[in-house]
């Protein structure tokens, strides 16, 4: 972000030494008093963008401060602990030996206390961990998608937002395909290094492709099976469908996606789809299906 800004504010000089220098060589016939004034209005107007770019850095600062702070204290009280359950549920597995479906069950869940984070926030409905990437997030669902992009977890006023579940999800999971959300912020922080599973580091390593929840009902674990950047769009954001145009969907998100993840998908699958920003214009993507459940008894 301050990099970006100091950029453009460079740029911006730059075009105004050449804006002056054109002006120069070709109103060579202009009044003074018509230069002065041209003049001082490009200059009024470079100041304004500089001071509203040095704001939005100040701005961002304080939002990134606020929320490093935020995590610190969470990270007080959040608990993650790795299960392996005796007997999980094990979900729609593949006939297939060499799916990796078969190696991914085998490691371990996490199981998170949720009764601490839902003290701060009532609206607190789970905890996601994605393979490779630094998040670790309570998430957290309210009645919109608005509110928790400018809102912290403890719902106080933060662009940098927090993690949230869609609002028309359920939160056990029940829809065909759940939905999680959080802005892609440039620090890394939220949804920062989603963008990381794109690159063939992360690919490369098969451990990276499952995410991990825990919610006060069930821990579960998701096996991701389609990874992409696309402009924005609604369709891979649908939660419900009948057989026949969920197939159509499973197809096309599979087709969509930058890595072939040997996986088997369909109708049977429960699908989590993460969702964040890579620029104004476009998003990136990640979706996974539900493949083991431990039930909190």
């Amino acid at each position: 972000m301050r990099q970006l800004i100091i950029g453009q504010t460079i740029l911006l000089v730059i075009n105004v030494v050449e804006v002056g220098s054109e002006m120069k060589r070709k109103n060579k016939r202009l009044k003074p008093k018509i230069k002065k004034r041209l003049l001082l209005l490009l200059l009024i107007f470079c100041l304004s963008i500089l001071i509203y770019n040095i704001g939005t850095l100040v701005i961002w600062r304080i939002d990134r401060n606020r929320l490093l702070e935020e995590k610190h204290q969470l990270a007080q009280i959040i608990d993650i602990v790795k299960i392996t359950p005796e007997e999980p549920e094990l979900i729609n597995y593949p006939e297939d030996e060499t799916d990796d479906y078969w190696h991914f069950i085998n490691l371990p869940l996490i199981n998170v206390n949720l009764n601490a984070l839902r003290e701060i926030n009532p609206e607190t409905v789970g905890f996601l961990s994605v393979g490779g990437t630094n998040i670790n997030y309570p998430v957290v669902q309210t009645t919109n998608n608005e509110f928790y992009l400018n809102h912290s977890f403890r719902r106080t006023p933060n662009r940098a937002g927090w993690v949230f579940m869609d609002y028309r999800n359920n939160t056990n999971f029940s829809n065909r395909n759940t939905i999680i959300y959080a802005h892609g912020r440039i620090d890394g922080t939220m949804f920062g290094t989603l963008k990381t599973i794109l690159n063939s580091e992360w690919i490369n390593n098969r451990d990276n492709h499952i995410i991990r929840y825990s919610s006060k009902e069930k821990n579960m674990m998701f096996q991701v099976f389609s990874v992409y950047t696309i402009p924005i769009e609604t369709y891979y954001l649908y939660i419900d469908f009948d057989d026949e145009s969920y197939q159509q969907w499973l197809e096309t998100m599979i087709s969509r996606s930058q890595h072939d993840f040997n996986t088997s998908v369909n109708i049977n699958d429960k699908v989590l789809t993460l969702s964040t920003c890579l620029n104004r214009h476009s998003r990136v993507v990640m979706h996974a299906k539900l493949i083991k459940i431990d039930r909190n008894n």
